[in-house]
């Protein structure tokens, strides 16, 4: 299919770089420790971490569509744990939210997750243990679950790239305060240092001018949203949280990237040796931060031809009937008793459910964001159209979870086709933390 170009109008996500030569067999099952390391990310000295198999971020795991994930969690921190697959759809007893769907795995206990792997895409692992998730990721615990395709899309090179940011003293140690109520209320804990694969942005790259570059991105960071613009190249959007899309560029090359997002890009490097391909971060005032350069270096490689998309998931279906759905609106707010949906405090995954469906009933949520900062609500084991603001269409791509500005409402759609116990909460942890957090059943 020929790239065609659409405004992007909402959300992203964040990770890069080369994938690594240990990365996981995709053929034996493998154990995944929860344990504490050593890590330099900031230059200024070494600090203690918590990560998957003691890195952070965690080994990336690589499978192959088709293929079943198993895996089982060994819990060696004196902290309770599990394993959240962010992205994957489905299979409710293996979605690694603690309490809802499984009880945390305590310190020195270990828990086998085993599922199918049907739908390629770029997905996350991390804990999700309620009132401990932001500690722990924001202690190292992290990582990359790639499932690849049958038929790659034509690339010279494929990078990941992991962007997140860190709180660090003097001495480059992790800081301290993860149930600190400004986070809890506000922004979330947003760190002023920049990471890629866990070591402080910029990341350095060269690749042979005309090249084609796959670039996938995951943001692991606790709260930060990132505004992402490319410049030097031309980059089409061939996937957003997993699911594949209509190739097309965004609209000034930029992209908003919240906590826990993944986007699929490609470009071509540029031409002539020595120009440099950017990626960088716009903060207030058009302040910006590099996170990657790349420099066309070497050999000059034959230039390819049009960028085409992934094929579309099959199982999603290709409209919903919003007339026939579920209508559920969250009023959110926060004051100083935390934060309220609908105007009451919320029991998280120990209270009753939102709402109850069938399975294969059509569900529209309506965030309607009351509070002074943005939100990022996710919703767990389901992809969503993200709905227009002001008629009854929806976003030509599907979403794991959407940003809300302060003081707006955003409306989603979704089909409800997995039964189970699936938890709504804002991807911002410190605000699920602190009782932004809700969850739906599906009989």
């Amino acid at each position: 299919m020929p790239t065609t170009r659409r405004a992007f109008l909402t959300g992203v996500a964040a990770t890069v770089l080369p994938l690594p030569a240990g990365a996981t067999s995709p053929m034996k099952p493998r154990t995944i420790e929860a344990r504490a390391g050593k890590a330099v990310i900031g230059g200024a000295g070494e600090t203690d971490i918590l990560g998957f198999d003691g890195v952070v971020p965690g080994p990336v795991l690589q499978y192959s569509q088709g293929q079943e994930l198993a895996a089982q969690l060994v819990n060696r921190l004196d902290l309770p744990v599990s394993i959240h697959w962010h992205g994957l759809r489905g299979e409710n007893a293996m979605d690694g939210v603690a309490p809802l769907t499984q009880p945390a795995v305590a310190p020195g206990a270990s828990f086998d997750y085993r599922r199918p792997l049907p739908e390629p895409g770029l997905f996350c692992y991390r804990p999700s243990v309620y009132g401990r998730t932001p500690e722990l990721m924001g202690r190292g615990l992290k990582g990359l679950l790639v499932v690849n395709e049958r038929e790659p899309l034509p690339a010279d090179h494929d990078l990941l790239l992991v962007l997140d940011d860190w709180r660090l003293d003097a001495q480059g140690r992790i800081e301290g305060g993860f149930d600190n109520k400004a986070d809890a209320q506000g922004a979330g804990r947003v760190g002023p240092l920049l990471a890629v694969n866990g070591k402080a942005a910029p990341a350095a790259l060269d690749f042979p001018a005309n090249s084609r570059v796959r670039l996938r991105l995951a943001n692991l960071a606790n709260a930060r949203i990132m505004i992402l613009s490319f410049e030097g190249v031309q980059p089409f959007v061939v996937a957003i949280d997993s699911q594949p899309c209509e190739a097309f560029e965004p609209v000034r090359r930029s992209i908003p990237v919240a906590p826990g997002a993944r986007f699929e890009l490609i470009f071509d490097m540029p031409a002539k040796e020595g120009e440099k391909a950017r990626v960088v971060m716009r903060g207030a005032s058009n302040a910006e931060s590099e996170l990657i350069v790349a420099t066309a270096k070497g050999a000059r490689a034959e230039r390819r031809g049009l960028i085409y998309s992934l094929p579309q998931n099959p199982a999603l279906p290709p409209e919903i009937k919003l007339n026939n759905s579920k209508k559920v609106d969250l009023v959110i707010d926060v004051g100083p008793g935390g934060w309220t949906i609908n105007g009451a405090a919320t029991k998280a995954y120990d209270g009753p459910p939102l709402f109850h469906v069938k399975k294969g009933a059509p569900v529209t949520l309506g965030y309607v964001n009351k509070s002074k900062v943005p939100l990022a609500m996710h919703v767990h084991g389901h992809a969503m159209r993200l709905l227009h603001d002001l008629d009854d269409g929806w976003e030509p791509y599907w979403r794991n979870g959407v940003i809300i500005p302060a003081g707006k409402t955003k409306h989603v759609a979704f089909i409800a086709d997995s039964p189970g116990k699936w938890a709504i909460h804002d991807d911002i942890l410190e605000h699920e933390a602190a009782g932004l957090a809700t969850w739906f059943a599906v009989d």
